[in-house]
């Protein structure tokens, strides 16, 4: 089984057992860590576009482009992990990858044939970019999904029972029948 198919049968999976949300805007402005998630979920887009679409050098010259930033970025997010979630930080950080793969996977099958010829303009977008004050901006301004909403203004001080983070969820509708 190729690794395309097996990311978009496991968003298929993923889709059915839980419900999305959009990442919402946080109250506290630019914090490193909502900039960090803001931009793991575009090189996370960027990935299935070049996946899905046959545009694998276009994703090795972003990362080659922006690599710096997007390892300074990773160090943010291993470090919001850590500091929220403690002991199962690597579980949880891994969790939020794959969950991030797999939605902007579905997101891609939903929207068929049409979605490589909306994506891979993102790629020109991001070349254009200078530096990482650019793509910070761009991530801020761009719609990319994220699995869940974290609380990204700052991960709580460590304690001896570190909590979740909140996310927030949607309900299913449930109708009554007479």
């Amino acid at each position: 089984m190729s690794f395309s198919r097996f990311v978009a049968s496991g968003a298929v999976a993923f889709g059915l057992l839980h419900s999305t949300v959009t990442f919402a805007a946080t109250p506290c402005g630019h914090s490193s860590a909502h900039e960090a998630f803001n931009i793991q979920a575009l090189k996370s887009e960027l990935m299935v576009t070049a996946l899905s679409c046959n545009a694998q050098d276009r994703y090795n010259a972003f990362v080659g482009k922006f690599r710096t930033t997007l390892l300074n970025e990773e160090q943010k997010l291993n470090t919001y992990f850590r500091t929220t979630y403690g002991r199962s930080a690597q579980r949880e950080h891994d969790d939020y990858i794959t969950q991030l793969a797999n939605i902007q996977s579905e997101k891609g099958l939903q929207s068929g044939t049409i979605f490589c010829m909306q994506r891979l303009a993102m790629f020109d977008e991001v070349n254009a970019l200078e530096n990482s004050e650019d793509l910070a901006n761009y991530t801020d301004a761009k719609d990319v999904t994220q699995p869940a909403s974290f609380e990204t203004c700052a991960a709580p001080a460590v304690s001896s029972h570190p909590s979740r983070p909140a996310r927030r969820t949607t309900k299913a509708k449930t109708t009554r029948r007479a």
